[in-house]
């Protein structure tokens, strides 16, 4: 069909011999590149399989490339109805657009037969892409510009696995370092290439040479002008040749044999070379009757001169493959060198070590006396002494804890951009020690330690308040289970046996949210209680709320936006359940003093609004999420807005979100990263505002998942710099002299066999006898195909999600046969087109109850 994407397909079975392509160029329109919108016109340059594009021709042939694409490694799409081409190389997807049908159809034909000769040539030559480090050159028209190639996107991907993992984590560079370089020292194919060429270059100039004296001689013999000049053309001044008039050879003569004969230095003046290429390609197109007069010349005099122009020829060739070769090469270092440069000094690392194997002393003793503590606890048998133990614990943790702290980030702070992950290694063996009940207490003491600027009296305000917010939770009658799990009733499956590409290759282009897809791919959660992880560090707003200096309070609002991307890191291999039209979910966690509810509101196109309360803060937001898929990557490009109040200052923040993307798809390896920006204004007050640009992942940079921001007054002027990573910190200051904002909590004992889920996250789907009778029967944790999936039950959970879409249709036909529109019940959609809370669901909840209400059936 025209109206659907066609997946190009690539080699199959056996080699085959294909005949080589036909060069084509020409100009496409290209769709700008992410922040920017629209579609710019780009010359395109395809060759051997390897597509290159630049402003305009001139620009490809000097070198001067914006991109370059693989095509045979890459998965390409089609679009009849649009004219539209999509190259997805997994680090980047290329959007490309044709005006013409006719040259859509050529474009189409010419990339078919590149990427099948390309396909095949890798199939045949595999040692020319086994280079870890550097993608192979595969074009010798133009100096050599990095393709994407599968082998680099590998160790790209091998290098983020790996970017925060610990313990072998300290000697990992030192061995990818050696075993690259190694890589490149060891193929030398291309230096005794280079070799090769320029040794045959001393052999056409010799013969060159000799050509020109029997030339000299001829041409004395016919009494014509004598040829010195000629004869030293390739060592002396271009502007001598000019000053020399010869009958025998016409203008056009001496042009050519000037930029023919005048050989450029390769490693002085290389831009030289690239000037004379228009003058030497249209050499063999010179019609004989300009390369001499023939009344005046013989035909043996003739045939020396075409000798000489084919020589010359020769000559140009060979120093442009020599050319390309030492400029790959030079590049090739100068990566090398680069990456040496951004690798951690062995001192630092030396350093980080001592550091490690102190903290891993330290909290050996902190164990052994948080053992004593709480043996002493169960002796007690009194409510008060029994109440004081916590408090214990607290107190030791947090001396014990100084010192490690300090410690540590002393020694790390010189080099925090660079490690950020080897330093909270030490951290986290210290953190994983304390209590969950002791989380919030112990990441202030850990702020406090590590800020210059946080005093330990607003730390105790800030303990005080949090201890009142949730009193006044557990006297309004709402009340949760102290005693959370730490692990969900059976692991997640094995989903190594199901074909993604067989589902999927039918919807390159398309909207995901619309297909079906097996239940083994979801994880035992839904989008409303994704939704909710937002608010697992909800103690940033709470700091937010007490703070009176509004740029500080804007940094505690930053660092909370960035920590609700934290949980996606160890969850790209799953997707969340789809919400029914209507299902509901809500979390009320007295520890934590908010209270959460949400409800799908609309069901084409699926959209989910929330909102959370607490004495100290007010969130909501309704989001809409485009999931589309392009061959190899998967985008999520959300829709809407975060709203967070801070009732104490009358602040309103409001902020975007950023485009998540989930690479390798198709492969087991998968891995996500967000890119984009996030403006954080305050509705109420212009006095300031944030901007946090999440950095897309660069082809050779290992530095992934970064982010950098900034908080500036009305005027633009930086008032505070913020950096780190989303998955595990955010700083603010700089390198030298900062301060840590929020860290990402330690993940769960196993957590890869609990579908990557933070202990958060575990907690979201429990459901204990305490709440059962007070939640609508529309509740998420109702839902029986999540319930059977986290029991491990995948075949009854296949058939009840089929049942439970099934039973959405039907509702959805009725209400179109009867021209009615699905109304939430807890939101309202407001004047700018967003959902927020109509007030009902608390009030509801306490009087009558939900229980005594009647509730839709949605499964």
């Amino acid at each position: 069909k025209q109206d659907s994407w066609e997946i190009v397909e690539g080699l199959r079975g056996a080699m085959n011999c294909t005949q080589e392509p036909q060069k084509q160029e020409g100009c496409l329109l290209k769709k700008r590149k992410w922040p920017l919108k629209g579609w710019h016109k780009r010359y395109f340059f395809l060759d051997r399989g390897i597509l290159k594009y630049s402003k305009c021709r001139a620009d490809i042939e000097r070198g001067k490339l914006h991109g370059c694409i693989d095509v045979g490694l890459s998965v390409m799409s089609v679009k009849k109805s649009t004219k539209c081409i999509d190259l997805d190389t997994e680090e980047q997807i290329y959007h490309l657009k044709v005006k013409s049908q006719e040259l859509f159809d050529e474009w189409v034909a010419k990339l078919r037969h590149h990427r099948m000769y390309r396909q095949n040539e890798i199939s045949m030559f595999p040692h020319d892409t086994n280079n870890i480090f550097f993608p192979a050159s595969t074009t010798t028209d133009s100096v050599p510009a990095f393709c994407d190639s599968a082998p680099g996107r590998k160790a790209g991907s091998l290098t983020k696995q790996n970017s925060t993992s610990t313990g072998g984590n300290l000697s990992f560079s030192f061995s990818s370092n050696e075993s690259r370089i190694s890589s490149w020292l060891q193929s030398s194919e291309d230096m005794e290439k280079c070799s090769r060429d320029l040794s045959n270059c001393h052999t056409y100039l010799l013969e060159m040479n000799q050509l020109l004296q029997s030339m000299d001689v001829l041409h004395r013999t016919y009494s014509a002008p004598a040829i010195n000049a000629m004869q030293v053309g390739p060592f002396e001044s271009p502007k001598k040749e000019k000053r020399t008039h010869r009958r025998w050879r016409s203008r056009v003569v001496g042009k050519e044999a000037k930029g023919m004969l005048q050989v450029p230095s390769v490693f002085s003046a290389p831009m030289r070379l690239h000037a004379s290429n228009p003058n030497l390609s249209t050499i063999d197109f010179v019609e004989e009757k300009n390369y001499s007069d023939g009344s005046e010349t013989s035909s043996e005099f003739t045939k020396m001169q075409e000798d000489l122009f084919h020589v010359a020829h020769k000559v140009y060739f060979t120093l442009r493959s020599a050319f390309s070769t030492i400029s790959t090469e030079r590049e090739k270092l100068k990566q090398m060198l680069e990456y040496d440069a951004s690798s951690s000094p062995s001192a630092q690392i030396v350093g980080l070590k001592n550091a490690l194997t102190s903290a891993i002393a330290q909290n050996t003793d902190l164990k052994d006396r948080l053992r004593r503590i709480h043996a002493e606890s169960k002796i007690i048998d009194s409510a008060s002494n029994a109440k004081a133990s916590p408090d214990l614990v607290k107190e030791n943790s947090r001396e014990e804890g100084r010192g490690l702290v300090h410690q540590v980030s002393n020694e790390s702070r010189l080099s925090i951009a660079d490690s950020l992950t080897e330093f909270f290694d030490a951290q986290e063996v210290l953190l994983s020690a304390s209590s969950s009940e002791n989380e919030v207490s112990d990441d202030d003491s850990y702020v406090s330690d590590i800020s210059d600027n946080v005093s330990e009296d607003n730390l105790s305000n800030d303990i005080e308040n949090e201890r009142q917010t949730l009193d006044g939770i557990s006297e309004s009658g709402i009340g949760c289970n102290s005693k959370r799990r730490t692990c969900l009733p059976a692991p997640c499956p094995n989903t190594s046996n199901i074909s993604l590409w067989n589902i999927l290759r039918n919807n390159i282009g398309k909207d995901l949210s619309k297909v079906a897809m097996p239940v083994e791919l979801n994880e035992p959660l839904n989008t409303l209680q994704r939704l909710c992880e937002e608010l697992e560090y909800s103690e940033l707003l709470d700091k937010a709320a007490h703070t009176p200096n509004p740029f500080e309070r804007m940094v505690y609002i930053a660092a909370f936006a960035v920590s609700a991307y934290a949980s996606s890191y160890y969850r790209a291999g799953s997707k969340p359940f789809n919400p029914v039209l209507g299902e509901t979910y809500e979390c009320i966690r007295e520890d934590k003093g908010f209270q959460f509810f949400a409800e799908q509101v609309f069901h084409h196109p699926p959209i989910s609004a929330c909102h959370a309360e607490s004495v100290n803060f007010a969130f909501w937001q309704d989001v809409r999420w485009k999931n589309k898929f392009w061959g190899k990557s998967m985008e999520i490009v959300p829709v809407g807005t975060t709203h967070v109040t801070l009732p104490a200052f009358n602040d309103h923040f409001a902020w975007n979100k950023v485009t998540s993307c989930i690479h390798n798809i198709l492969s087991g390896q998968r891995w996500i990263e967000h890119y984009g920006e996030i403006i954080i204004k305050n509705l109420n007050d212009d006095m300031c505002h944030c901007k946090l640009t999440f950095i897309k992942a660069k082809y050779w940079n290992p530095n992934a998942h970064e982010i950098e921001g900034s908080v500036m007054d009305k005027s633009g002027k930086v008032v505070h710099r913020l950096f780190g990573k989303w998955h595990e910190s955010l700083y603010c200051g700089t390198t030298s002299s900062s301060n840590c904002i929020w860290r990402a909590n330690p993940m769960p004992k196993d957590y890869e066999q609990w579908y990557g889920f933070t202990q958060f996250a575990l907690e979201l789907n429990e459901l204990d006898p305490q709440t059962r009778s007070l939640l609508p029967s529309t509740d998420t944790r109702f839902r029986p195909d999540q319930r059977f999936l986290e029991e491990g039950n995948i075949e009854g959970a296949e058939i009840q999600k089929q049942r439970i879409e099934q039973l959405q249709r039907e509702r959805r036909k009725v209400l179109e046969e009867n021209n009615l529109e699905h109304q939430p019940r807890f939101f309202r959609k407001s004047s700018d087109d967003s959902w927020v809370s109509n007030g009902t669901y608390m009030d509801l909840r306490k009087e009558p109850g939900f229980i005594k209400l009647d509730n839709p059936v949605l499964w």
